[in-house]
Parts: C-alpha cells; structure tokens; sequence
C-alpha cells in the first residue's frame, strides 16, 4: 500500500505532543490546565432553551450555506462591527467551526498553478495556527513560513519577502488578534498588506477569531480597511467564530465572508465535502450573534484578568502585555524545558512555543516561550500565574 509524502514532514500536532513530552512524570500538585485555548467563562444561559426548542430539527438536514435568518444576522453584525456592508445570499457562508472555512478556503481558492506556471506559495506567520500549513501542502502550495518575532512586532514582515516569492504567491494567512502572541494588526498595517496584495495580486485570509477579546479600542477589521481603501472586492476573506466570542466553542458556529466570486466558490466545495451546522444549533447562533450584551460581559472579565497578569509579569524582561486575545506569550530560555519543569514542580500546564512554529534554518521562533492560556476562572488562574512566576522567574 501507498501513502501520501505531501504530509509526511508534519510533526507531531502540539497537544499529543505536549502529552507525550509530560505525561510520564507526575505532576508536582493538582493540576492546572493552562495549555488549551478553550474558554471557561459562562456562555449565555438561554442557549440550551433554544436547542431544546428545535431539537426536533435534527431529523432535518440543514442547509448548507446557512439559514437565511442566520445569515441576516450575521449580516448586521458585520456591518455594526465593521462598517461593511456584505449581501448576506452573496457574500458570507455558515462554517462547522473556523478551522473548517480556514482549511477549505484554501482548497477553494488556491490554484493548482500562478499565471505564470509555477507552484503557488502561501504565506504564513511563524508561530501559526497549524491548519494554515496543512491547507497550503492540500492544494500543492509551498508554505512558507514569515518569523512574527518581537523584532516584527510579532507580525509576520511579509514586505520584505522576495518578489520572486511575493509573485508566487497566491494566499498570505494573518490572525490579527494573534495567536499566540495576542498582538493585533492596527489600520496601517492590514492597508500595506491590502496593498503589497494588490500589487503581487494575491488574497489575505484574515483570522480574525480573537476579535472581541480586547482592552482598549477594539482591533480594526481586514475587510474593514479593504473596504475603506476601495481594493478589490475578492481580494480579503475574513473568518469569524463564536467561540472565543461568546465561550461556545462546541456550538461550532462560524463564519466566512469575502468577494461573491470568492464565496461561491468556497460555498460549491462546500456542497460536495463539507459538514453544515445541525439546525437546532444554527438558530442557537442567530441569537447569539444578535446580542452584544453577553460578549460585553464576558470582555470585562478579560480586563481582570490582563491587570493581573501585568501586575505578576510586569517586572519579567521582555514581557508583552498581550494587546487582545487570552493568551500570554512568555519568554523563557527553552520552552519545553520550562513546560516540563512547570508541570513536574507545580503541576501547572502550558504549552511550549515551538509546538506552534517551524524551524525553517534559522531556528523555531516559538522555541524560547510558552503559551499560557488565562481561560480558567481567575481564582484559579491567578494561582496558577503566580506559581508560574515563581517557578519559572523566581
């Protein structure tokens, strides 16, 4: 039998990873999990009601693209949110979650050759969300992986790129506000991607999943700016979640947005190989994509938990309030080292910053950190940051 080489360079992915550099040892005192972005805030109470009330829709099949209410609904929060009006029959399709959209966008979109006949190049951050890469091997595109180092602001430089590379490409992924490192991508840096885009004539897949977790002014959008700048209408897509959001990860509701000819094409892929959103949890999401009040709740308990983190790591060289999202992004010299000893001295789990990241020749930029999630209550998270900080800083 005959397997296929496109992903055999693929390591292992970061949580089995994660298991297998620590679950031999014991932890060093009840555990802490601080290694998994899943959120532990409340999600809206009425949720379930809703479920209940529709559960006799799932001996229906729902309908692909999303039902005409949700859709709607998503609509106006993108044109509140963003200032952008998009034609809900058009322009947005429901997603089973954004890795989905992330992953089949790509396959959608990413032409088997550039206009000039060569293999396609997609760009990525490096750290990334690794569906980015497995997408770009998918299609038969050569990943190529930008350092987002404090050095780049923790942004991938993708100006100073070579243009045979930027004439290549045919995809740059971004996640503004960023995981890990919880950076975002102000107006003049998504207007020089929009425009390097526009020059190289490539599109800007915009991860924009950690939007509503912010401090301060909340993170300008990529379609948002495109739209302000006139570019071509095909030329952003934008990915959204419910997840992060509103503490729904296992509702699976998201979204993806862009041009029509861009969505029709991702919408007809789709059709063939996708997983639509089981109706009853799609009339759960259009509710929650209409309230506002839930998220603000939920964004004042993040402030808490920024100060905290500022107060117990203002004093660490080199740390980085992190600007949005719930991730801290923590130097250390080795991150696996750090991991280990956290977890077999306190018990306490994060993940090492090289499972997020590729060594491309010049060293993995997520080696000398840690991920640390702050989505347990932050009682809980408080304890653990500060066993964290003595362990590792003290």
């Amino acid at each position: 039998m005959t397997f296929p080489e496109r992903f055999s360079n693929l390591p292992e992915y970061a949580f089995p990873r994660l298991r297998t550099l620590l679950d031999d040892y014991a932890p060093g005192g009840d555990p802490i999990l601080m290694s998994l972005g899943e959120p532990k805030h409340a999600f809206p109470d009425w949720i379930g009601q809703i479920i209940a009330d529709n559960i006799a829709d799932m001996g229906r099949y729902p309908p692909n693209d999303g039902t005409p209410e949700l859709l709607n609904v998503i609509s106006g929060w993108i044109g509140r949110r963003y200032g952008v009006p998009v034609a809900l029959d058009k322009q947005i399709m429901v997603l089973n979650g954004t890795r989905e959209g992330l992953f089949g966008a790509c396959m959608a979109l990413c032409p088997e050759k550039t206009r000039h006949g060569k293999q396609p190049v997609v760009l990525m951050p490096n750290p990334f969300y690794q569906v980015y890469a497995v997408a770009a091997l998918a299609v038969g595109a050569e990943p190529v992986y930008v350092p987002a180092t404090r050095e780049t602001g923790f942004l991938p430089d993708y100006e100073s790129l070579p243009p045979e590379i930027l004439d290549r490409t045919e995809i740059a992924y971004l996640c503004s506000p960023s995981n890990p490192q919880g950076v975002v991508a102000d107006r003049a840096y998504w207007a020089r991607l929009i425009e390097l885009a526009e020059k190289h004539d490539f599109q800007i897949f915009a991860d924009e999943c950690y939007s509503e977790i912010y401090r301060g002014e909340a993170p300008v959008g990529a379609l948002q700016v495109a739209y302000e700048m006139g570019a071509a209408p095909e030329r952003v897509v934008i990915f959204h979640s419910l997840s992060k959001r509103s503490n729904l990860p296992g509702l699976r509701s998201g979204f993806v947005a862009g041009g029509p000819e861009s969505i029709s094409r991702i919408k007809k892929l789709r059709a063939y190989a996708g997983a639509p959103l089981p109706l009853p949890l799609q009339r759960a999401a259009e509710r929650v994509w209409a309230d506002e009040v839930h998220v603000e709740s939920n964004r004042a308990l993040y402030q808490d938990k920024y100060q905290l983190a500022d107060e117990l790591f203002g004093d660490v060289p080199d740390y980085m309030p992190p600007r949005a999202g719930f991730f801290l992004w923590l130097p250390v010299a080795d991150g696996e080292e750090a991991a280990l000893k956290l977890w077999t001295e306190t018990g306490v789990r994060v993940l090492p910053g090289a499972y997020l990241g590729r060594d491309t020749g010049a060293g993995n930029p997520g080696a000398g950190y840690i991920r640390v999630a702050m989505v347990a209550p932050i009682e809980n998270m408080q304890r653990g940051l500060m066993m964290l900080r003595d362990c590792i800083y003290g």
